[in-house]
């Protein structure tokens, strides 16, 4: 099967029901964003993509967040008659009950019988081998619009994979629940990683559809990708009624350790602790919406995380942190909806023994994005002379965002 695309337009978008071609920058109209007009993803509309996987051998990159209503799209997929002939998975695996970091291996889908290729960890791309006989690419991943949430990163490196494999990629967008504000550090490229791939800050407010146009846009893809550019062949199946500023609580947890709105509101914000003596609730049943150590002030709020699914060995296993329970605090208010470091700069004051409350092997840095943040800290910055160092870089990558928006602000 061969979509008919314009070889010399970057990418198309569906939006509407109609086919709108684009150029250079993206444009499309706007979206209802009244809090009580419901909100449809890519997924839902099946009527706008299923006419373009008729006849055709699919692949899909998913994992359990791909839902269409209370069904697995793979398995909405082969109802309605579309031939899936491989699925391919990321971080936390298929059904998305893996640990953070754990090896996944390639196996095959008990329910349907189609080979899953886990592409997280040595392997991040589909090879030629893996598409041959695969006619489209499929991607449907919900995301919480954070830089080291790593599906972005599988993102481009599916993109890349289309480009250079010259297969038609379609992405089935999904609503960005930290969509509402852009806000900390911008990615200098000396510390890039799968936790961090490209220039944007910790939090950039873009939806995969949007941040796809930006990769392509941008031409930051790897230097083959780039190159065959004039053959890409995209389709994005946006979000209707969805805007930046829509509410939209997640149906499914994106992965094991993001269970609820509070934690994926927090986890901006809590994620450096990764790269810290602190454990930030990883097994608890408030995973991200907590933190604390061993050697904190005994009379603060306590917890002890153990070993639990999503989170066999959790830091700090089997002992008692003393720290701050945030399972209950208007993020939004508390944070004036930015990306806030109160929560990392209250901890190291607290700590005891600062010259190892960063852990070694730089991981803290590249969830930074730089090494100026972590010797900020350490020189008792407050969180208002941090912030006015992530300027101008910043207020470039604003510039640059605004020209591949979907949807309004």
């Amino acid at each position: 099967m061969h979509i008919q695309y314009p070889f010399h337009r970057l990418f198309t978008i569906l939006f509407m029901g109609s086919l709108m071609l684009l150029h250079g920058a993206i444009r499309a109209q706007q979206t209802n964003g009244k809090t009580n007009t419901t909100i449809l993803t890519g997924a839902d509309q099946l009527s706008r993509y299923l006419p373009l996987l008729k006849d055709a051998n699919i692949a899909v990159f998913a994992n359990q967040t791909a839902m269409i209503g209370k069904t697995h799209l793979v398995d909405t997929l082969l109802k309605a008659g579309v031939h899936i002939s491989k699925i391919f998975s990321p971080e936390h695996g298929f059904r998305g009950d893996a640990d953070a970091g754990e090896h996944v291996g390639s196996s095959t889908d008990p329910k349907t019988g189609i080979p899953i290729v886990s592409l997280y960890g040595s392997k991040r791309k589909p090879s030629a081998e893996d598409l041959a006989g695969v006619d489209v690419m499929l991607f449907d991943i919900q995301d919480v619009g954070v830089r080291f949430y790593t599906y972005i990163s599988s993102l481009q490196e599916y993109i890349e994979s289309a480009v250079t494999n010259h297969r038609p990629l379609i992405i089935l967008d999904r609503p960005n629940p930290n969509g509402s504000y852009v806000d900390g550090p911008v990615l200098d490229k000396k510390f890039r990683s799968f936790v961090g791939m490209q220039p944007i800050p910790i939090v950039y407010g873009m939806t995969l559809g949007e941040y796809a146009g930006m990769l392509v846009g941008e031409q930051w893809l790897d230097s083959t990708a780039n190159t065959g550019l004039k053959d890409l062949r995209l389709t994005i199946i946006t979000c209707k009624n969805y805007t930046h500023h829509s509410r939209y609580d997640l149906p499914i947890k994106p992965s094991p350790n993001l269970p609820n709105a509070q934690a994926v509101a927090l986890y901006p914000s809590l994620c450096l602790f990764e790269g810290t003596v602190v454990s930030l609730g990883r097994g608890t049943d408030k995973p991200f919406q907590q933190f604390g150590n061993p050697s904190f002030p005994k009379d603060l709020y306590h917890f002890t995380p153990i070993s639990l699914p999503g989170a066999k060995n959790p830091p700090l296993l089997n002992q008692t942190c003393y720290g701050y329970d945030l399972s209950k605090i208007d993020v939004a208010k508390t944070t004036g909806n930015k990306f806030s470091l109160q929560w990392l700069i209250k901890a190291y004051q607290l700590s005891s023994d600062k010259d190892h409350f960063f852990l070694s092997g730089g991981f803290f840095n590249k969830l930074a994005g730089n090494d100026v943040l972590q010797q900020q800290l350490k020189d008792g910055r407050t969180e208002k002379e941090i912030r006015k160092s992530w300027e101008p870089a910043l207020s470039r990558f604003k510039d640059i965002r605004k020209k591949y928006l979907l949807y309004a602000e």
